[in-house]
């Protein structure tokens, strides 16, 4: 049990900015095993996202509520994700070699298509939330955060690690995750979705795994298998991809 705290520890303090105890480390063993705490964490951030949003809600108007959460999710983890979704959009927007592209990702200058594809996530993400409307914002952002990093460790357990170099972000997470760590991570992930009163909500899964399907296709076609920045995009498209499958289960089978 020691242990596992201590992973769940190490996932918190490599994922996000929160506040862990002292004895937490980068041991590369304990964040080889912290993929499964990843839905997790969305857990986590989504319900402090959802958090500052209830709060703000009582003094401002939805919109400034949403961009008010929005902004809670980029302190909570240090826009970590935003920032490999941009090094993806750069490096293969830019790149048309393996080697190209892995150079470009890992300049840490930010060009025209990963400013470009910031923005219109970022857009779509607002857009979504807001037309969710308020009565189911905050089971959607918590479950939003959550199933989007599923996603990402689905990624982790069925494809390869692209990059032999150190100066990867996710190098300590270059191992496949063991088939019970993986169990974890989905009942994580799938979780916060039972407690929706329609369980029509459970349909988003197929455009999810058809998100992930594309992007498995995709970074193994160009690059040879998933780098950080890669965990990075199926998280962010993800996220955007579950509320606007969100809004169409609400629209045709609520």
């Amino acid at each position: 049990m020691k242990k596992e705290i201590r992973i769940f520890f190490t996932a918190m303090m490599f994922f996000t900015r929160i506040p862990c105890p002292p004895s937490t480390d980068h041991s590369e063993e304990y964040l080889n095993r912290s993929s499964k705490y990843f839905p997790l964490i969305g857990i986590i951030v989504g319900s402090l996202c959802a958090l500052v949003f209830w709060l703000a809600s009582f003094a401002f108007s939805l919109e400034l509520s949403l961009l008010l959460s929005m902004v809670a999710s980029l302190l909570i983890t240090g826009a970590f994700h935003e920032d490999g979704f941009a090094d993806v959009c750069d490096g293969f927007g830019g790149g048309w070699t393996k080697e190209k592209i892995l150079t470009i990702m890992k300049d840490s200058r930010v060009g025209t298509y990963g400013v470009a594809g910031l923005v219109l996530i970022l857009a779509l993400k607002f857009t979504a939330l807001k037309e969710i409307g308020p009565s189911f914002i905050i089971p959607v952002l918590i479950a939003g955060h959550a199933i989007s990093r599923l996603n990402s460790a689905i990624l982790i357990y069925t494809d390869e690690y692209a990059r032999e170099d150190l100066l990867s972000k996710a190098k300590p997470l270059a191992t496949k995750m063991r088939k019970d760590d993986f169990i974890i991570a989905i009942i994580f992930g799938i979780a916060p979705l039972l407690f929706f009163p329609n369980l029509w909500i459970l349909l988003s899964i197929i455009p999810l795994l058809l998100v992930k399907a594309y992007f498995s296709r995709y970074f193994n076609k160009w690059i040879g298998g998933y780098t950080g920045d890669c965990l990075g995009t199926v998280q962010q498209v993800s996220e955007v991809v579950f509320y606007l499958s969100t809004i169409l289960i609400f629209k045709y089978f609520a």
